[in-house]
């Protein structure tokens, strides 16, 4: 298949009233544009920013994957996307990309915005030392069972540190109350990983309780941009049924084994 027959990838962000969240995604795709080059990339809102999805989805004719910009499964996975999808009429041929989390890709540009936000540790430092998983936060127990998998996968890539999933809303621990069991447990130097992909009044909120650091959103961080194009192919090759969570593919494997240590 040429690059020019190939379906289109629309990515699907969430949008916010941040103007920063816009620019933000923008910059993701135009590196996922660079590593692609002569794919289709186009993006569209679940809600607030434009174009929305069914504006993106009324431009496209044949075939096309969507990748949602999301990190997990929740009601915006599950529902929304394909509910919009499914008024999109027979000019198009669709179908759902698992979201982005869990994936070692996903932890790898964690552990890179924690480093960038000046994460060091070293032998003396470690007992010390722990970490909070900032997420938006969902009803939807797959969505926190995906979160909680993902700070499993950061605790193991720095190494054994206590990384402890926390949500801005909607479920709990809050960000606080993490923070808070981490230093009963000895964690004193606790730096705060953003679990968002662009900024927006949640990942600012999370991040301002850091007592030590909290690591920026993770944006256009080349690893994410991987990752979508590995969720788009995914999608052509092993269709993600919706609901579970998607199944390890040797793609998937070989990322595991080249950036998660054993």
């Amino acid at each position: 298949m040429t690059p020019a027959a190939r379906p289109a990838l629309v990515a699907v962000a969430h949008g916010s009233r941040d103007p920063g969240a816009l620019r933000t995604v923008t910059a993701l795709l135009e590196r996922v544009r660079e590593l692609r080059p002569g794919l289709d990339v186009r993006l569209g809102h679940i809600e607030i920013d434009r174009p929305p999805l069914a504006d993106t989805l009324a431009g496209l004719c044949g075939e096309a994957v969507l990748v949602p910009l999301l990190l997990g499964r929740g009601q915006h996975v599950k529902h929304d996307i394909p509910r919009t999808l499914a008024t999109a009429g027979r000019h198009l041929r669709a179908r759902v990309a698992a979201p982005l989390g869990p994936h070692p890709l996903l932890v790898e540009a964690l552990y890179g915005r924690l480093v960038e936000a000046g994460w060091q540790l070293d032998a003396r430092s470690v007992r010390g030392t722990g970490v909070v998983l900032a997420a938006a936060g969902s009803r939807d127990p797959d969505s926190a069972a995906d979160t909680r998998r993902t700070a499993r996968l950061l605790g193991e890539r720095l190494g054994g540190v206590p990384v402890l999933p926390a949500y801005a809303s909607a479920a709990s621990p809050t960000v606080p109350e993490a923070l808070r069991a981490l230093a009963a447990r000895g964690r004193h130097r606790i730096a705060i990983a953003s679990y968002f992909t662009a900024p927006g009044r949640f990942a600012a909120r999370s991040a301002a309780g850091a007592p030590w650091i909290a690591s920026a959103p993770l944006g256009a961080h080349p690893a994410l941009a991987r990752l979508v194009l590995h969720r788009y192919e995914e999608a052509l090759t092993h269709p993600w049924a919706g609901t579970g969570e998607a199944a390890p593919t040797p793609a998937d494997q070989a990322v595991t084994s080249a950036l998660v240590p054993a």
